[in-house]
């Protein structure tokens, strides 16, 4: 299970990223809108000026997708534990009812016991009228004992049954709880990251968003027309024709559709249109099917990037993919070989 303490996050309150973004929001508060008439060159010993604008920006917005990535695998692994809790509450319910029907069956033999309804070996033999009857009630005595004897290990198994359901749906309970707990925090903590990019973004002229896009989420290519991209085999083809369907829809952190979508969450909404189920985690995809060597790929593979993995899209031809890039940019197509490629996968 990946971990999401909040401690853990890759973004922080102290530290050099912090003071980075500190000197930026700076920055970006004496330039303002007037950041391309900066001058060319910084002054000597500034750690940050004008021109670093963009790239920061940029760099910001790759931290933000790490932090989305995770936040989007905890989601995940919440769900995870969810359901492991069901199931061990079902699990509970079946053995209490399987300890409540031996349980019967053990009160009824016990029953005949008390009310004399049994037969001694003494009793047996008194009352037989011949040396065979007499064998007969010995093994009809047998019998019940055996049976007695069964029931009542029956039951000392379906009690310990019940009593590990117990404990393991206590725990799954627990552990679904304390994933809850924290992908609440981490829920706030994005959502605080949000909203000072977005600060921190829409203070760049159109000339540095469109430069911090490129940097983080590579250039925007023209998209081929949809006869032009064939894939190998039909469910391939239905998730590379959903993908591209979405081209100029926003790119939304932790969205899966259908009107706006991060990375994941954008190749999860093209393979569910083909059948396949994938996780909304670029790091988990990333694990999924079989590796595939950059010179062999194929139209519908998954193709991801850095380490850890933290982007996804999925390979269209003619070394292209269509991916959610970044924040102000739209689902597009881009290269596949921007900055940071990492490896792909196929699915189907």
């Amino acid at each position: 299970m990946a971990t999401t303490h909040r401690d853990s996050l890759p973004v922080t309150r102290s530290g050099p990223q912090w003071r980075k973004r500190t000197l930026l929001l700076a920055v970006i508060a004496v330039v303002g809108i007037d950041l391309a008439s900066a001058p060319a060159a910084a002054a000597p010993g500034d750690p940050v000026t004008a021109e670093d604008a963009a790239s920061l920006v940029a760099e910001r917005g790759h931290e933000l997708e790490v932090l989305t990535e995770q936040f989007n695998e905890a989601r995940e692994n919440l769900e995870s534990q969810q359901m492991a809790a069901a199931v061990a509450q079902d699990e509970v319910a079946a053995a209490e009812a399987a300890l409540a029907a031996l349980s019967d069956q053990l009160a009824a033999v016990a029953q005949t016991a008390y009310t004399g309804d049994g037969l001694g070996a003494v009793q047996a033999f008194m009352t037989s009228g011949s040396p065979e009857e007499f064998l007969d009630r010995i093994a009809l005595l047998e019998s019940v004992a055996g049976h007695h004897n069964d029931v009542l290990d029956r039951v000392a198994i379906a009690r310990t049954a019940a009593e590990e359901a117990q404990a393991a749906a206590e725990k799954a309970a627990a552990e679904a709880q304390q994933q809850v707990d924290e992908v609440a925090a981490q829920q706030a903590d994005l959502q605080s990251e949000i909203a000072e990019y977005q600060a921190q973004y829409t203070a760049l002229t159109a000339a540095q968003r469109e430069e911090a896009d490129a940097a983080h989420g590579g250039r925007t290519l023209a998209a081929p027309p949809p006869s032009a991209v064939v894939a190998d085999s039909a469910a391939a083809q239905a998730a590379v024709d959903t993908a591209m369907a979405q081209l100029g829809d926003p790119y939304v952190w932790a969205a899966a559709g259908p009107d706006s979508f991060d990375c994941s969450g954008l190749t999860q909404y093209a393979f569910a249109a083909a059948g396949i189920s994938l996780p909304h985690s670029s790091r988990m995809q990333a694990t999924m099917g079989q590796a595939v060597p950059r010179a062999e790929l194929q139209a519908g593979d998954l193709v991801y990037f850095y380490s850890p993995v933290s982007h996804i899209g999925i390979y269209i031809g003619g070394g292209q993919m269509v991916h959610a890039s970044t924040f102000g940019e739209p689902v597009k197509v881009g290269s596949v070989d921007m900055s940071g490629y990492a490896g792909a996968r196929r699915i189907v």
